[in-house]
């Protein structure tokens, strides 16, 4: 890993989703806009003049309402996300193919092998890149460089939005002293709150804290927590399709409901959503998780794999009630959430059997609904979609 020049970078997409909105509906620019579930759901992405209101993320959507009464709500959950993930992505793929997917909105770049001789003409390099992003996909990015994943990624989270930190080599403990020791991965809130009782609030105290007392405080971690205080990381970018493990999506009813048909209807309406992500990442998936979550907050969960791997949502359709009736195993009570989640990502279907070519026009036949939902933003149902009319 290059030592000499700032060659790491760390890209963070500033209020991603509500970003994408802005970019759909212009008219939202400007205002105090979140991305979140209804009623009990939560904030996923907030606008930079809602949080200058007090929203943040993961807040109570109920909380964000009373401390933002003016907040326009969206619930988001149309599949543009992951279509804006993928342009970042390839746009900065186009720059180095040493790129670090950690999330949809978020990865590192390694750029040792671009050329570069200067620590101008990466800034120089990098500055372009993300004017570029903005011109193109309409949403802004914060970049943070430095000499390792660890110091640019801190880096990245100082100047946001639209913020360009840049560490030079050699000033990795220099940067990180000021700071506060949350900053520090592993430094949770008890963390948090147990160093600065002890004398430890920012990453400078991590260094002339007597060793002694720190490996007391610390135990097995010490070495790593010290070692990341000097700005210290030898982890490399990871560019092997380190893709999803798994895809998710979850559901907090309004209110706890117990009607049975009306959350497989719900379970159903998920895994449509799901797959349609899955289809546009030209992924196949064999098991499906169900979750369900008591108002007292437990949860329970139920699994089962397909023999073969699959982009259809109706070889999962069968699974839905029986996992559904596994994982409420209490079922006098209510629920306050659904949740389900695809697994075995990647495994190719061989697709040997008599009915392959039928099972090729369903493909064919989902991929034209995925266009049309996208152009639509979601006119087209399955016929579980719809919610039946109240008695």
């Amino acid at each position: 890993m290059s030592r000499t020049l700032p060659t790491i970078v760390h890209l963070d997409a500033d209020a991603f989703f509500v970003s994408v909105e802005q970019v759909l509906n212009p008219s939202l620019r400007g205002k105090k806009v979140a991305v979140g579930g209804r009623d009990r759901g939560i904030i996923s992405s907030a606008s930079y003049e809602a949080r200058a209101c007090g929203v943040y993320t993961p807040m109570p959507t109920s909380q964000a309402l009373r401390v933002c009464p003016g907040l326009i709500l969206i619930s988001g959950g149309h599949g543009r996300y992951a279509e804006f993930s993928k342009k970042l992505f390839d746009i900065c793929e186009s720059v180095t193919p040493f790129v670090e997917r950690r999330s949809i909105d978020e990865g590192f770049l390694d750029l040792k092998y671009c050329g570069f001789k200067t620590t101008q003409e990466v800034e120089t390099s990098m500055r372009a890149l993300q004017a570029r992003i903005m011109r193109e996909l309409g949403i802004s990015v914060t970049f943070g460089l430095a000499t390792n994943k660890l110091v640019a990624a801190i880096a990245s989270k100082q100047n946001k939005p639209r913020g360009f930190t840049l560490v030079p080599p050699g000033d990795e403990q220099k940067f990180l002293a000021p700071l506060p020791a949350s900053v520090i991965p592993g430094v949770g809130k008890k963390t948090e709150v147990l160093l600065k009782a002890n004398g430890i609030e920012r990453v400078s105290d991590f260094l002339i804290h007597p060793p002694e007392k720190l490996r007391t405080l610390l135990g097995s971690a010490c070495p790593g927590f010290l070692a990341a205080a000097r700005g210290e990381d030898d982890s490399e970018v990871v560019t092997e399709c380190d893709e999803a493990k798994s895809y998710s999506r979850q559901e907090t009813f309004s209110k706890d409901i117990s009607d049975f048909p009306e959350i497989v209807r719900i379970t159903k309406g998920m895994i449509d959503e799901l797959m349609a992500c899955i289809r546009a990442d030209g992924k196949r998936v064999r098991t499906l998780t169900v979750k369900v979550r008591y108002p007292g907050m437990e949860d329970e969960s139920a699994g089962r794999s397909l023999r073969e791997a699959t982009d259809l949502e109706a070889p999962f359709y069968p699974l839905v009630e029986e996992l559904l009736r596994t994982a409420w195993r209490q079922r006098r009570r209510p629920l306050r959430l659904a949740a389900v989640r695809f697994s075995g990502i990647g495994e190719e279907s061989p697709m040997l059997d008599l009915f392959a070519g039928d099972e090729e026009r369903k493909r064919k036949l989902a991929g034209v609904a995925d266009a049309l939902n996208l152009k639509t933003g979601g006119g087209i149902k399955h016929g579980h979609q719809v919610k039946r009319p109240s008695a």
